[in-house]
Formats: structure tokens, C-alpha cells, sequence
């Protein structure tokens, strides 16, 4: 069978891609841009990825179309497939009815964490001995690959609340009919498709509703907005977890797991369940967003039957995810990093975990307000609050955005309108000791790449 993806240069359109190839299929695809690091697993699979979207890929005619929810009417492949009636369907549908069908499937939402909490799951379950399959939003170091087949019955999905395509504007998760749902934390987000909270709070009880009655939801009790998803109607097993620290005294509720800080940086802490302890953990990840992750990841892989201690184990060689705080090497005394924050809850929740673990070294924030969300400006008063740990943030300004990000300019905070600016400006201010972190969701317009090809050479100069 030959599938043709339309958008395969996306993280989930890409995994699907992947299962596909796995299945036995011959698969080819179409995108404009297609980047590290979903474009080298692609290579590496052997993948025809065509630049564009010319109705001239769809020749000869392929069995089954995959289109991705980036593309609308008017793209010219999507076009090419309605004219033609060539079949067609989503990314999520064929999941579901592909690979998902008679799988456990463990599913994590939320406007942060997905792909980490996924691949926690998808490793924890991994050292139990479960070899489990997965389509994560991201690559998980652990396996070198965002997507497979793996060994029946589990099957781990980040479970994305985006809209499902352009003839099916439901969220994509709920597709997915999860046994184990992992509902991780609910904000504000996508405003170019949820016109409020509200929006999005409903798609969230949609996922509620899949659940079955024998199923699981792990809740995080920090979160007020989750809870009044489930206020909506609830009629699953509920477990919550939290870092009590960050629950209101007033909204505090019964905590199945809870977890203590054993390191400012939290790279070291407790898992509780039930108040009695249910392993320490030491691992490389920093931040207390991250030790809520894997609070929520443990509650999940034990509903799948995996010991507590055995999950706790298992964190110890978790090895994250690219492009979460990714380091990306140390040159004369500089050490860089990479992440995908693109909102201010996750940009801020970045820099403080740096903060808490280089203490009061010097730390520089390169951000591009890439996201649909940013573009618009429906951030922007969050954004100073958001980067108030970084001693000095350079701030792009791509020539589209439809807002004054100049306005942001302060003592602190400094706009680019280049990526050659911005590097220049890197190169001359950063000194020995420094922390210069790259947060962007997407290729930066070749930033990273620049910076570090000028550093080398002075490296090694």
C-alpha cells in the first residue's frame, strides 16, 4: 500500500509516517520545511520527502492520502485530493483505527508537558520489560526515534488538543480512546483556533467522556481549570498528583501521589503515594515542572501494573527529550542550550530551573515568539513576567508578527529584527561562565545553526 503525507515534517505527522514504514507500507510525503529532527529520522528511514506541495506528488496516485491539520483549502495538494477523490483521511483517524485498535492506550494532555510526561511513560514502561509502542511529539534520547510499533497491548500517545484537520476541527485526542489518561495541566493556548478557555476546557471534557468507566484519569490537583473539566461530568476512576507546594491552601483536594523536593534544583526528590514514600529519584532533568512530570508519569505506569519502585528506577536513566533544555556543548567557558518553550508558563518554568541550578551565574534568554498564540500578541503582557530570570533576553522579531514586540524593549530585554543580529549580539556579549538558553518551537530561522558554526572556530582559535 503506498500512503502519501501531506505536512510529514511535522513532529505527529512525521510519527505517523514512521508507524506507517513499520507497517509495512511505502510511505512518501510532501512539506515545505522539514528540519532537524524529524527530517533526519525521515532520512533515515529512507523516506521520498518532496519539497512543496505540487499536485505532481500525488503521481501515480497513492492508496491512502495522510493530511496533516496544517494544511487548508486552498493548498494546492489538498486541492489535487478532492478533485481527483483519492482517499483520504487524518493523521489521527488512521491512528486510531490503524494502530490504536485493541491497544491499552495511555494518552497525556495538557498545554505543557505532553512530550515529556509521554516519553517518561514510554520508558518507564520500557525497563519494566513492556517494550511498549508510542507516537511522542518530540524524540525521547532514550530511544533515538519519536514513533513505533512496539509490543502489544500499550501504546503511549502525546494526546495534542489542536484541531484534527481541515475537515475535522475536533481535537485530535479525542480520537484516541484512552484506558490511562494523563491530564497534566489546562491554560490558555492556540488562540488562532479556541477563541477562549472556556474553548478549550470543553475539547478537554470531550477527551473526559472516551474514557471508559473502568479507565483511569491522573489529574494534576494544581491545576483549578482541570478540575472544573471534571466538574463537567466525570464518570471514570480519578487519581490526582500535585507538588503541594503549588496547591492554594483553598483548593487543596485528596492526592493519591505527591512528591518533595530533595535539591533547589529538583534534580534529586521524593515520589509519596498515599503520604508513605514511594522511592527517591536522582536524574539529569532540572525544574519543578519536571518533577511534576514524573510524579504524573509513575501514577500512570502504575495503573499499566508497573511497581512504584520499579517506575522510580527507571527515572534514574531517563535521558529526556531533544530540545527540553537540551545542552548542546560549552565553548570557552559558554555552555548552550536548547528548548522548545514558546509559552510564557514553559519559558518561565525553563529559566527557573536553570536559575535554580547555575545559582547566580549569568544567564541569556534568545527567544523567538514563534507559536500562532505569540504571533498574535495574546502573550505579550505575560511575557516580562515570564523572563525575569534571565539576566539579559534577546528577543526576535520576525517580520510578520502582527504586534509591537519593540514595546518589550527594556534595560533587560533586548529586540532583534535578524538572526544575524542576534548572533553577533551573542557573540559579543556572552563570557566565560554564562548560560545562553534558545527557546523556540521551531527551526529559528537557522539560529542555532549559525551560533554554533561561529563558536567552533573560536573555540578552537
Amino acid at each position: 500500500m503506498h500512503i502519501h503525507v501531506l505536512g510529514i515534517g511535522g513532529t505527529f505527522m512525521g510519527g505517523v509516517a514512521q508507524l506507517a514504514m513499520q507497517m509495512g507500507q511505502r510511505v512518501t510525503g510532501s512539506d515545505y520545511a522539514v528540519y532537524p529532527p524529524m527530517s533526519t529520522q525521515l532520512s533515515a528511514l529512507g523516506v521520498d520527502v518532496m519539497q512543496g506541495y505540487d499536485p505532481s506528488h500525488l503521481e501515480p496516485a497513492p492508496d491512502l492520502v495522510i493530511v496533516g491539520n496544517a494544511l487548508s483549502r486552498g493548498n494546492a495538494a489538498v486541492e489535487a485530493v478532492l478533485d481527483r477523490g483519492l482517499k483520504y483521511t487524518s493523521g489521527p483517524q488512521w491512528l486510531a483505527e490503524t494502530v490504536l485498535r485493541d491497544r491499552w492506550v495511555v494518552a497525556v494532555a495538557g498545554t505543557h508537558g505532553k512530550t515529556t510526561v509521554s516519553s517518561l511513560i514510554a520508558w518507564i514502561l520500557e525497563r519494566a520489560g513492556l517494550r511498549p509502542g508510542f507516537l511522542i511529539g518530540g524524540i525521547p534520547a532514550n530511544f533515538g526515534v519519536s514513533a513505533r510499533l512496539g509490543d502489544r497491548p500499550f501504546f503511549v500517545v502525546e494526546a495534542d488538543e489542536y484541531d484534527t484537520a481541515f475537515f475535522d476541527k475536533r481535537s485530535k485526542f479525542v480520537h484516541y480512546r484512552p484506558r490511562t489518561a494523563v491530564l497534566n495541566n489546562l491554560e490558555y493556548d492556540h488562540a488562532d483556533i479556541f477563541d477562549d478557555l472556556q474553548d478549550i476546557k470543553r475539547q478537554f471534557h470531550h477527551l473526559v467522556r472516551t474514557v471508559p468507566g473502568n479507565g483511569r484519569l491522573i489529574v494534576n490537583a494544581a491545576d483549578a481549570h482541570l478540575r472544573e473539566v471534571l466538574d463537567m461530568g466525570c464518570w471514570s476512576e480519578v487519581e490526582f498528583f500535585a507538588d503541594r507546594a503549588r496547591v492554594p491552601r483553598q483548593q487543596e483536594v485528596e492526592t493519591v501521589w505527591s512528591v518533595r523536593g530533595l535539591r533547589d534544583d529538583c534534580g534529586r526528590f521524593e515520589l509519596l503515594h498515599r503520604h508513605g514514600p514511594a522511592g527517591v529519584v536522582e536524574w539529569p532533568l532540572l525544574g519543578r515542572h519536571n518533577m511534576a512530570n514524573a510524579l504524573a508519569a509513575v501514577a500512570a505506569a502504575c495503573h499499566c501494573g508497573v511497581p512504584a519502585a520499579t517506575a522510580c528506577d527507571a527515572l534514574a536513566s531517563f535521558r529526556s527529550v531533544k530540545r527540553r533544555l537540551e545542552y548542546l556543548g560549552e565553548f570557552r567557558g559558554v555552555r548552550i542550550y536548547d528548548d522548545f518553550a514558546h509559552h510564557p508558563t514553559a519559558i518561565a518554568e525553563t529559566l527557573a530551573a536553570l536559575r535554580a541550578h547555575v545559582g547566580r551565574a549569568r544567564i541569556v534568554a534568545v527567544v523567538e515568539p514563534r507559536s500562532n498564540t505569540m504571533r498574535m500578541g495574546k502573550h505579550r503582557s505575560a511575557l516580562p513576567a515570564a523572563l525575569s530570570a534571565a539576566d539579559l533576553t534577546l528577543l526576535y522579531r520576525p517580520a510578520d508578527i502582527s504586534w509591537d514586540v519593540h514595546g518589550l524593549a527594556c534595560d533587560t530585554v533586548e529586540v532583534h529584527d535578524s538572526v544575524d543580529a542576534m548572533v553577533d549580539r551573542i557573540l559579543e556579549t556572552a563570557e566565560s561562565g554564562d548560560h545562553v538558553v534558545i527557546m523556540s518551537n521551531g527551526k529559528f530561522d537557522g539560529l542555532h545553526q549559525h551560533l554554533l558554526s561561529r563558536l567552533e572556530p573560536a573555540m578552537c582559535g
